[in-house]
């Protein structure tokens, strides 16, 4: 069963992330819907910035949070691994450091819109 993320839960997670420093966008439906498009979504996906320190700082707030990462996924985490989805936790997490079709996290980062505080990708990014 998919553990649903809430929008109070989305609030702890870009409170947890701005606490530790971390840089990320949301994006896929959960940014969608931040960004006031109707949809449901069952996980909160997360566009990373893939440095080793951001990766550390990250590992830092899902712990925070109430992930209970393994040793593995930690490390998967501070080296960037292309998709990491996150099922041991108050919710489903997916993080993502290299998303179809986006070269670079600074060339999104640079067209983020930001929303009641979450950093939000843009869906007519170029």
């Amino acid at each position: 069963m998919v553990a649903a993320v809430d929008y109070r839960q989305a609030e702890q997670v870009r409170d947890a992330l701005a606490r530790h420093g971390v840089r990320y966008l949301f994006i896929g439906k959960s940014g969608a819907i931040l960004l006031g498009f109707p949809d449901t979504t069952q996980d909160a996906d997360l566009f990373i910035d893939r440095h080793p320190d951001n990766g550390r700082a990250l590992v830092a707030a899902l712990l925070a949070l109430g992930f209970a990462l393994s040793e593995d996924q930690s490390q998967e985490i501070i080296h960037g691994k292309d998709l990491i989805q996150l099922r041991n936790g108050p919710f489903d997490l997916d993080l993502v450091f290299a998303p179809d079709g986006i070269e670079r996290f600074e060339d999104a980062w640079s067209r983020r819109i930001e929303v009641e505080g979450f950093p939000v990708c843009r869906l007519d990014a170029e």
